[in-house]
C-alpha cells in the first residue's frame, strides 16, 4: 500500500481553537457584533494567508479582465468565511431552508426519492458543500467522498448531525481509492463527490469553461458506466433570508444499457458540458462563490492535427 504522507498532513488554516471559538461567538454575540468580528478576521486571515490570497488575485483578474483591487480580494474571502459559518450553525442544528430551483426539479426528486443507488456530483462553489448532507432529510443515505484534514470541525459537526444518513469515504491514499469506490459501488452505496480538482482523479479531459478548454476530472461518468448508475450535478448559492440556500440541479444523466461504453461516455461528455455551462453562468454571475483557493482548472493541451504522421 502506498500512503501518500503529504495529502494526510494537510489541515485547514487557521488555529485549533478557531472553530469552537467561532460557534460560541455566534451563539452568545450579537448578530451585528459577531458580523464586525467575522470581518476583522477574514482581514486577519487574508493576511496571513499568502498562496490562498494570490490565487485569489489571479482568478479575480480573469474573471474581472483586470487586476482586482484588495477589497474584492477580502469579499472572496469573506463571502467563504460566511459559508463557513453556515455550515457550523448546520452542524450545530440550525435547520438549513434549500430552495429547488424549477428546472430539473422533477427528475431530481424523483430520483432522490426512489431506491435506486446513484452518483451526485458538486464543485466547491457557493453553498454546495452542504448539498450531499441535506439529502440525509430527504431520506437517502449517501457517502461522501472527502479528504480526511485536521482542524475540520465543521465536517466533524456535520457528520454527527447527519449520521443516521449520511457516512465517509476519506481519500487521503489515493493508491486505494478505486478499490474502495469499487467497494462501495458493489455495495450498492449512492456516492456524492466534487468534481472540479484533479488530486485524486485517475480520469481527466478537457470541456470548455471560464473561456478555454480546461482539465476537469471525469471518473464520475466512468464510474456510473462501469457500475450502470445514474448521474446528476446540483450547486447552490446563497438566498434571501438567513440559513437559506437555492439549489440548482442538472438533468439526470443515465447510461443506456443497449449501447457501447464509448457511446455511453460520449453521451456523459455532453451531459458534463451542459453541467459545465450552467456552472460557468452561475459562477460569472457570483464570482465571489467560487472556493477553490487555487489556480484554475489547467487549459489543457491543443490535440494534435489528425492529419500527423506518427513516427
Amino acid at each position: 500500500m502506498v500512503v501518500n504522507t503529504a495529502l494526510q498532513s494537510q489541515r485547514n488554516p487557521g488555529p485549533s481553537w478557531g472553530y469552537a471559538f467561532l460557534l460560541w461567538a455566534d451563539r452568545w454575540w450579537p448578530r451585528g457584533l459577531f458580523r464586525l468580528g467575522l470581518m476583522i478576521g477574514t482581514w486577519v486571515g487574508l493576511a496571513n494567508m499568502p498562496a490562498q490570497r494570490a490565487h485569489s488575485r489571479a482568478y479575480l483578474a480573469h474573471m474581472l479582465g483586470r487586476p482586482p483591487r484588495l477589497v474584492e480580494v477580502w469579499r472572496h474571502f469573506f463571502a467563504f468565511a460566511e459559508f463557513l459559518m453556515l455550515k457550523l450553525r448546520a452542524g450545530r442544528g440550525v435547520a438549513v431552508r434549500g430552495r429547488l430551483e424549477p428546472e430539473n426539479a422533477a427528475e431530481f426528486d424523483a430520483l432522490v426519492a426512489s431506491d435506486r443507488p446513484a452518483l451526485f456530483g458538486t464543485f466547491h462553489f457557493g453553498c454546495s458543500d452542504l448539498l450531499g448532507f441535506l439529502l440525509g432529510d430527504r431520506g437517502r443515505r449517501v457517502t461522501l467522498i472527502r479528504l480526511r484534514v485536521e482542524n475540520s470541525a465543521d465536517t466533524e459537526l456535520l457528520g454527527s448531525r447527519f449520521a443516521e444518513h449520511v457516512s465517509f469515504l476519506w481519500v487521503n491514499d489515493p493508491a486505494n481509492l478505486l478499490f474502495e469506490l469499487k467497494d462501495a459501488l458493489e455495495a450498492g452505496l449512492s456516492l456524492a463527490m466534487k468534481c472540479d480538482r484533479l488530486e485524486f482523479s485517475a480520469k481527466a479531459e478537457a470541456f470548455e469553461f471560464l473561456g478555454a478548454r480546461r482539465l476537469f476530472p471525469f471518473t464520475i461518468y466512468h464510474l456510473a458506466v462501469m457500475f450502470d448508475r445514474p448521474v446528476v450535478f446540483c450547486v447552490a448559492i446563497p438566498d434571501a433570508g438567513p440559513d437559506a440556500i437555492r439549489v440548482f440541479a442538472s438533468p439526470v444523466f443515465t447510461p443506456d444499457a443497449t449501447l457501447g461504453r464509448a457511446e455511453n461516455l460520449a453521451r456523459g461528455r455532453s451531459h458534463f458540458q451542459a453541467v459545465l455551462a450552467q456552472l460557468e453562468e452561475l459562477v460569472r454571475q457570483h464570482p465571489s462563490l467560487w472556493f477553490n483557493f487555487l489556480p484554475l482548472n489547467p487549459v489543457a493541451a491543443p490535440a494534435p492535427p489528425t492529419n500527423a504522421v506518427v513516427r
